[in-house]
Protein backbone atom coordinates (compact mmCIF):
# COMPACT_ATOMS: atom_id res chain seq x y z
CA UNK A 1 0.00 0.00 0.00
CA UNK A 2 1.43 3.36 -0.90
CA UNK A 3 1.41 5.97 1.52
CA UNK A 4 -0.88 7.80 -0.01
CA UNK A 5 -3.77 5.47 0.70
CA UNK A 6 -3.30 5.64 4.05
CA UNK A 7 -6.20 6.20 6.50
CA UNK A 8 -3.39 7.86 8.87
CA UNK A 9 -2.40 10.11 6.37
CA UNK A 10 -6.14 11.27 4.90
CA UNK A 11 -6.54 11.98 8.75
CA UNK A 12 -3.64 13.48 9.35
CA UNK A 13 -4.77 16.14 6.43
CA UNK A 14 -7.52 17.10 8.68
CA UNK A 15 -7.74 20.58 10.20
CA UNK A 16 -8.26 19.58 14.00
CA UNK A 17 -11.73 21.48 13.89
CA UNK A 18 -13.03 18.98 11.06
CA UNK A 19 -10.95 16.27 12.85
CA UNK A 20 -12.94 17.03 16.30
CA UNK A 21 -16.53 16.57 13.99
CA UNK A 22 -15.85 13.54 12.70
CA UNK A 23 -14.57 11.90 15.62
CA UNK A 24 -17.60 13.42 17.77
CA UNK A 25 -20.55 12.12 14.90
CA UNK A 26 -18.46 8.73 14.94
CA UNK A 27 -19.05 8.40 18.80
CA UNK A 28 -22.55 9.36 18.46
CA UNK A 29 -23.14 6.41 15.61
CA UNK A 30 -21.36 3.98 17.41
CA UNK A 31 -23.54 4.74 21.04
CA UNK A 32 -26.70 4.26 18.96
CA UNK A 33 -25.10 0.63 18.21
CA UNK A 34 -24.08 -0.40 21.21
CA UNK A 35 -25.18 -3.38 23.12
CA UNK A 36 -26.22 -1.77 26.44
CA UNK A 37 -28.31 0.47 24.41
CA UNK A 38 -30.19 -2.61 23.08
CA UNK A 39 -30.72 -3.81 26.15
CA UNK A 40 -31.94 -0.47 27.82
CA UNK A 41 -33.97 -0.22 24.70
CA UNK A 42 -35.85 -3.83 25.09
CA UNK A 43 -36.73 -2.49 28.84
CA UNK A 44 -34.23 -5.46 30.66
CA UNK A 45 -31.57 -5.02 32.77
CA UNK A 46 -28.29 -6.79 32.91
CA UNK A 47 -29.46 -8.85 35.96
CA UNK A 48 -32.79 -10.25 33.63
CA UNK A 49 -31.03 -10.65 31.29
CA UNK A 50 -27.78 -12.60 32.10
CA UNK A 51 -30.44 -14.68 34.20
CA UNK A 52 -31.74 -15.58 30.78
CA UNK A 53 -28.85 -16.27 29.48
CA UNK A 54 -27.65 -18.39 32.76
CA UNK A 55 -24.99 -16.30 33.50
CA UNK A 56 -23.69 -13.81 35.97
CA UNK A 57 -24.14 -10.24 35.66
CA UNK A 58 -20.64 -9.55 35.47
CA UNK A 59 -20.23 -12.01 32.92
CA UNK A 60 -22.96 -10.40 30.96
CA UNK A 61 -21.48 -6.49 31.68
CA UNK A 62 -18.14 -8.09 30.08
CA UNK A 63 -20.14 -9.53 26.78
CA UNK A 64 -21.54 -5.81 26.55
CA UNK A 65 -18.32 -4.35 26.58
CA UNK A 66 -16.41 -6.84 24.41
CA UNK A 67 -15.18 -5.25 20.96
CA UNK A 68 -15.66 -8.11 19.17
CA UNK A 69 -17.68 -11.06 20.13
CA UNK A 70 -19.17 -14.76 17.76
CA UNK A 71 -21.94 -14.30 15.78
CA UNK A 72 -23.65 -17.00 18.25
CA UNK A 73 -23.04 -15.18 21.13
CA UNK A 74 -24.52 -11.84 20.22
CA UNK A 75 -27.51 -13.96 18.83
CA UNK A 76 -28.21 -15.55 21.65
CA UNK A 77 -27.73 -12.31 23.33
CA UNK A 78 -30.30 -10.40 21.56
CA UNK A 79 -32.67 -13.81 21.75
CA UNK A 80 -32.78 -13.20 25.63
CA UNK A 81 -34.11 -9.71 25.10
CA UNK A 82 -36.71 -10.96 23.20
CA UNK A 83 -34.97 -10.27 19.34
CA UNK A 84 -33.61 -11.88 16.49
CA UNK A 85 -30.55 -11.03 15.12
CA UNK A 86 -30.27 -10.34 11.07
CA UNK A 87 -27.01 -9.83 9.32
CA UNK A 88 -27.35 -7.82 5.74
CA UNK A 89 -24.55 -7.30 3.61
CA UNK A 90 -24.82 -3.80 2.15
CA UNK A 91 -22.98 -4.26 -1.24
CA UNK A 92 -23.39 -2.18 -4.13
CA UNK A 93 -25.18 -4.37 -6.25
CA UNK A 94 -27.68 -4.48 -3.24
CA UNK A 95 -28.73 -5.46 -0.03
CA UNK A 96 -27.80 -9.48 0.55
CA UNK A 97 -29.34 -10.90 3.93
CA UNK A 98 -27.06 -13.43 5.50
CA UNK A 99 -28.34 -16.93 6.57
CA UNK A 100 -25.47 -18.85 7.13
CA UNK A 101 -25.63 -18.31 10.74
CA UNK A 102 -28.89 -19.22 11.16
CA UNK A 103 -29.43 -22.21 13.85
Amino acid sequence: MTGRNKFSNLKAQLGADRLKQVEAKTKTMLAEMLLPEIRKHSGMTQKEVAAVLGISQPGLSKIENQDDMHIGTLSKLIEAMGGTLEIIAHLPQGDCRLTQFGD
